[in-house]
């Protein structure tokens, strides 16, 4: 599909049939036999890695299944930051890859994500937050990602209208600048168009029932379309990543959550950047259409349900009045939830599992999204080339053998 397909013109001209002619951005294929290589998941991560799988590395026969609908799950889900502000050389290696992905996407892709590197704020309530975020700016220069501290009247003079004597005070704050937010449906819409173009089976409403795997060795998947035989199959479904390891005959060190997001009604623009304050656990971006994107901590329990709460709804609006006061009269929008997979050291899990041939993209926790290019682009190294690229190496699940944990949450004090 070529850029004259969204002109102006060519939509005034579906404009007036009331936009019912467009042609699909990718077909929605029927499942075939057998593939190279089965995808399972249909989010920005299972997407992204077809669409490595066949430019990079010429694998062409290739199916991604998906339950739903394509970017129906924690892609559609979540609240679109996008950064590399992190503190371990392994994890800013490989977000940093990510986030430079991230900036040609759009012309990689020939579709606007819309990513728009507003910058990514991490504030301090107190001297500790405050140590901590300098140690942080300090690591990350030298690990090769952007970051300034400022103190608060810095901070101030940046992000104007923060409230001036919030209950938590704003000692100062570490900024990335080259962070920012994306249009998470234009994300996997530009990954399936792509990789549509390239060959490559799209395949929703399209559930995995069960793996076959035999003396050791990955052999088919049972859908709910029927069988489809295999010689290598990638799993990218987040919260259910230890459902579709049970079925392969083994467990995951994983739990999933629920995080939960909110939308305001739109209103002019107001805040041109991404805030997070750690006290709260709450954080917020205006969205292009004037939404106040707003996101708060994971449930204190495991789920599978995908919708909010009004207990949680309450602490993100608490949270947000603290930082500005003047949004008190907005009103909610809608409000939802993705189920993310949490990994005991916080880092995700990209690369070999127990079953040969079946590989693993999983606990990204609630850093999925900023994650899609380089994780698919790595992921499809792995699976191409049935070994780990250099950036996903050190995210292997043998490190929970090894002792050789990367604990995130712990070193950056962000939830992963």
């Amino acid at each position: 599909m070529t850029r004259r397909d969204y002109s102006a013109a060519a939509i005034f001209k579906h404009g007036l049939s009331h936009h019912k002619n467009w042609k699909p951005v990718w077909q929605d294929s029927d499942p075939k036999p057998s593939y190279d290589a089965v995808i399972v998941g249909g989010g920005g991560h299972g997407l992204a890695t077809s669409f490595y799988l066949a430019k990079n590395h010429g694998m062409t026969n290739i199916a991604v299944l998906e339950a739903g609908w394509i970017g129906g799950g924690n892609t559609g889900r979540n609240t679109t930051v996008i950064r590399s502000n992190y503190f371990f050389p392994e994890s800013t290696a490989f977000y940093n890859f990510s986030l430079k992905l991230y900036e040609g996407l759009s012309r990689e892709l020939n579709y606007n994500i819309m990513f728009s590197q507003r910058g990514m704020w991490v504030l301090a309530h107190d001297r500790h937050g405050s140590d901590m975020l300098r140690r942080s700016a300090n690591a990350m220069r030298l690990n090769g990602a952007d970051a300034d501290y400022y103190d608060e009247a810095g901070v101030r003079k940046q992000i104007p209208g923060l409230n001036p004597a919030p209950r938590y005070p704003i000692l100062g704050g570490l900024v990335q600048h080259r962070g920012g937010t994306a249009r998470h449906d234009a994300v996997a819409w530009g990954y399936a168009r792509g990789a549509d173009a390239l060959g490559v089976d799209i395949i929703q409403n399209c559930t995995v029932t069960g793996l076959d795997v035999q003396r050791g060795k990955i052999q088919a998947v049972e859908t709910s379309r029927g069988r489809i035989s295999t010689g290598k199959v990638g799993l990218a479904v987040a919260g259910h990543s230890s459902v579709l390891a049970k079925m392969a005959g083994f467990r995951l060190p994983i739990v999933s959550y629920a995080l939960q997001a909110f939308v305001s009604e739109p209103v002019k623009p107001v805040l041109d950047t991404v805030i997070l304050a750690p006290s709260t656990g709450v954080y917020l971006s205006q969205s292009d259409k004037g939404e106040l994107v707003i996101g708060a901590g994971l449930d204190h329990y495991a789920s599978y349900a995908q919708r909010g709460s009004l207990p949680m709804m309450e602490h993100a609006a608490a949270g947000l009045l603290d930082l500005f006061p003047q949004f008190s009269r907005m009103r909610f929008l809608r409000q939802w939830a993705g189920i993310v997979d949490i990994m005991h050291d916080s880092t995700p899990v990209v690369g070999h599992s127990p079953v040969d041939s079946l590989y693993l993209n999983c606990g990204w926790g609630t850093g999925g999204f900023k994650a899609i290019p380089g994780g698919g682009y790595c992921f499809a190294h792995t699976i191409a080339n049935d070994r780990p690229h250099e950036l996903t190496a050190p995210f292997s699940l043998q490190r929970f053998e090894t002792g050789a944990l990367i604990d995130e949450a712990s070193a950056s004090g962000i939830a992963h």
